[in-house]
């Protein structure tokens, strides 16, 4: 079972190694995408994940496939990005709520453009452009700030923290 690191993992702080052309193909990185899926699928509230989340210095998010069937049908169950680089994006911010797996129960608004154009590698080394609006923007921003050793702690206002119903009972028996 992968764990998903927290806030104070030294991987979080790092630049993530970009990934070989020649590498995403091996088994070690094909292991890594299905670890980081795995590591994705166990959390109810996970929208996406990036390799330094389970402790790997490698520029590689996935981001969950229901956030894209709503209105793509026929998008996989993940999109994998490799290598990621944003290509461009609105000078129209707008403040968002924002979460995040390694910093569990903090949340906060995060100053994030309207729209991002990003590039990247899929799982088989093809390369594709992808550009979005709204939760998938700040999605694309959030996971490549992770490659970057950024974590949205850095950058929110009004950070708040908010732990689930059930857990808070249990700290209180």
């Amino acid at each position: 079972m992968t764990k998903i690191v927290g806030k104070n993992a030294k991987v979080l702080r790092g630049l993530a190694k970009e990934v070989t052309k020649d590498d995403i193909k091996t088994t070690k990185i094909q292991n890594i995408i299905l670890f980081m899926r795995e590591a994705l699928d166990k959390e109810d509230d996970g929208v996406a994940i990036a390799a330094p989340q389970i402790g790997k210095s490698l520029r590689i998010f996935v981001i969950s496939g229901k956030m894209f069937r709503k209105k793509e049908p026929t998008t996989p169950k993940d999109v994998v990005f490799i290598n990621p680089v944003i290509l461009k994006k609105s000078k129209e911010t707008e403040l968002m709520d924002e979460g995040c797996l390694s910093v569990r129960w903090f949340y906060g608004l995060v100053k994030r453009a309207k729209k991002t154009k990003i590039k990247a590698l899929n799982e088989k080394g093809n390369e594709f452009v992808m550009e979005k609006g709204g939760l998938l923007s700040q999605i694309f921003q959030h996971e490549t700030d992770h490659l970057d050793g950024v974590l949205f702690t850095d950058k929110a206002k009004s950070l708040v923290e908010l732990p689930p119903q059930n857990e808070a009972k249990e700290a209180e028996i």
